[in-house]
Formats: structure tokens, sequence, C-alpha cells
């Protein structure tokens, strides 16, 4: 059982390193500045950030998650929240209005209680692209170290 999950670790490290499109987790960094993604974090906060991974989804659905790739997912301390970075790209010949709900967890295991945030209506007309935060509050006192993952658990667009 551990190999097969250390496969599936490696396969989802595999993605977050490559930044494929359609790929929807990725790693919370805390208040930590090291680890995850190289660039620079887009609105100045701190913590560190990576994509990923996206959990199981069928149907329409599916086809929504494939617009849908986390950029960054991470602790910022001045507003107390987890966030995620979400870079909507729509490249059919109409305009959607996504939804989404991202969750944010920990290691299986480990106690820590899933926060989950939904965004819903984000605009984005056909051909492009638009970046949306997701935010949630973070219910520790500590600095979310505690907070290893970030996934896109739903979909939608209308």
């Amino acid at each position: 059982m551990r190999h097969v999950r250390a496969i599936a670790v490696f396969g989802i490290a595999v993605v977050a390193l490559t930044g494929a499109r359609g790929s929807h987790g990725g790693s919370c960094g805390g208040g930590h500045s090291s680890g995850g993604h190289s660039g620079s974090n887009h609105d100045g906060t701190s913590g560190s950030s990576t994509g990923g991974s996206v959990s199981g989804s069928t149907g329409s659905a599916d086809k929504a998650i494939r617009d849908l790739t986390i950029d960054s997912c991470k602790y910022d301390p001045a507003t107390k929240n987890l966030v995620a970075r979400i870079t909507v790209e729509n490249d059919n010949t109409f305009d959607y209005d996504y939804s989404f709900t991202m969750k944010f967890t920990g290691e299986t295991g480990s106690g820590v209680v899933p926060v989950t945030a939904t965004t819903t209506a984000a605009a984005v007309t056909a051909g492009a692209s638009k970046s949306v935060d997701v935010s949630a509050r973070y219910p520790g006192t500590g600095d979310a170290s505690e907070y290893t993952e970030c996934v896109i658990t739903r979909a939608s667009r209308s």
C-alpha cells in the first residue's frame, strides 16, 4: 500500500513540476518560504506554492476541471487566510462562468480539519484566461504548516 501511495505522490509531483494544464492540486506552504513554486508570488504575500493534481471528476464537470490550473497554494500571514491562485483558461468558442470548490487539507490521518473555499460565476470570455484567487480563513493560530495540500474538489461552467 505504501508503494502504491508513493507512486501516486510521485505522479502528482511530476505534474506539479511540469505545470501541466488540467492539474488541480498543490501543496500549501504554511508560513515557510522554502520549496515549491520557483516563481514569485503574484500578490506579494509570503508562503510557498506549487501546482499539482486533481480530485476525481466525471462528465461535464470534467470539462470544466480541464480548464483550471492551480498556480499557487499558500498561507497569507497578513490576512490569516489559506489562498489558492487558479488560472481559468477558456479555449472554447463560448463565454463561460466558472464555479469551483477548493479544499485545503493536511496529510491523511494527521487530524487536520479540511477547510473549503468556493468561487462562483468567475466570468471568462471565449479564448481568454483569467487568474482567480480563492481563500478561506485559517482556523488555527500557527503558521498553517499543517495544511499540506489544496485540491479542486468540484468544478462547473455555465
